[in-house]
């Protein structure tokens, strides 16, 4: 009778302890031996080009956040060079690293080496763009890509008069004579950008409001390849050499990024002869110095300010959850197909920035200070 009882008390003691570690290996709960793997772990820091002050800040921003949780980094720049991006990701599996945070050039060339990163069971997050035909991406982080077109559109409807700033249509005065720019066309978010732009904008094309001079109204037209200034001012230049040299006045431009706002404006005061003063409605993103600074003089008009502190904030949070055999947390599960599966994503928000809010928004949310914009 005592031996069944004290059978009885371990069976019971056994239960216990298989129900407890069933409990730790649920989904969102910290595994622990892939917490003591995670100490001093090495994470990989992919960022396309350092041409751009907002990827510079990015993966210094990322960097540094990886290093306060505990871990190293090995931050990397590819120059817009997708053979090297490659390489440099072979290095950090090479090194070891456990997890890799990616701002691909082309979203579609990093296929072979994510292969080797699932071989070694490494984490990737894609940072901001989509990382596309592979299973081999595990979570992307990124702003409502959408949404940020609509916002460039609409910005660009307020400075034409047709919307007020809460995007609601007004009775403003036209035709006015718009150009369209995209961006790189290896560049996942591009595409999303200018649905959102051209969804907000067709009703008042449709409606002959807004009307586009040189016909350019197609994707393929209007893509401007790596983002590159001096490609958005040549293409500038052509436009107004050939639909507005017969003194036709341009009124607006869709510009999907700061840097090829420098270069539109640059080619509007040299071939179009417009003056600093009077130049057309031009729209932007990332918030860069030089362009904050254009909207405070009257020049841009306007630009999209992703907080890329809170992006890279959302990405180290992934890195840090997987590390530790967590889940991370997302909100978007439909949207970011790259053609093999959807990525579950953490969409971030933006916001429109002009002459009127660009102070409580970016200075007094300490993303610049005074003097850097001055």
């Amino acid at each position: 009778m005592r031996i069944k009882k004290l059978l009885g008390a371990f069976a019971v003691v056994l239960a216990v302890t298989v129900g407890a570690t069933g409990c730790g290996s649920r989904p969102g709960a910290a595994a622990p031996s892939g917490s003591a793997d995670a100490a001093g772990a090495l994470v990989g820091i992919s960022m396309p080009t350092q041409t751009s002050e907002r990827w510079i800040a990015d993966g210094k921003n990322v960097s540094e956040s990886v290093a306060k949780l505990g871990y190293k980094a090995d931050l990397q720049y590819a120059n817009d060079d997708i053979p090297t991006q490659v390489s440099q990701i072979e290095n950090m599996l090479t090194k070891g690293a456990k997890a890799l945070i990616i701002a691909a050039i082309d979203g579609t060339t990093l296929t072979d080496v994510l292969a080797k990163a699932k071989e070694q069971n490494v984490k990737v997050i894609a940072y901001d763009r989509l990382i596309n035909g592979t299973p081999n991406v595990d979570f992307y982080t990124t702003f409502d890509n959408y949404t940020v077109g609509v916002q460039q559109a609409t910005s660009l409807l307020t400075g034409l008069g047709l919307m007020d700033s809460s995007g609601k249509k007004v009775d403003g005065k036209g035709p006015f004579n718009v150009e369209l720019f995209a961006g790189s066309p290896d560049d996942n978010n591009a595409n999303f950008f200018w649905t959102g732009a051209m969804d907000t904008l067709k009703p008042f094309m449709d409606a002959g409001t807004i009307k586009v001079p040189s016909g350019q109204t197609k994707f393929e037209q209007a893509a401007i390849l790596r983002w590159q200034a001096p490609v958005a001012q040549k293409r500038m230049e052509d436009i107004l050499t050939a639909a507005y040299s017969s003194g036709k006045k341009l009124d607006g431009v869709l510009s999907p990024y700061d840097g090829l706002s420098i270069g539109i404006i640059s080619a509007l005061t040299s071939t179009g002869g417009y003056s600093k003063g009077s130049l057309p409605v031009v729209t932007g993103q990332d918030a860069e110095k030089g362009s904050v600074k254009s909207i405070i003089a009257g020049e841009q008009y306007s630009t999209i300010f992703k907080d890329t502190r809170k992006l890279g904030e959302q990405a180290v949070k992934m890195v840090d959850a997987v590390l530790k055999g967590q889940q991370p947390e997302t909100n978007d599960t439909e949207t970011y197909n790259n053609k093999v599966k959807v990525v579950p994503s953490f969409l971030l928000k933006s916001v429109i920035i002009t002459k009127d809010n660009y102070k409580p928004e970016l200075v007094d949310s300490g993303y610049y200070t005074e003097a850097d914009i001055k």
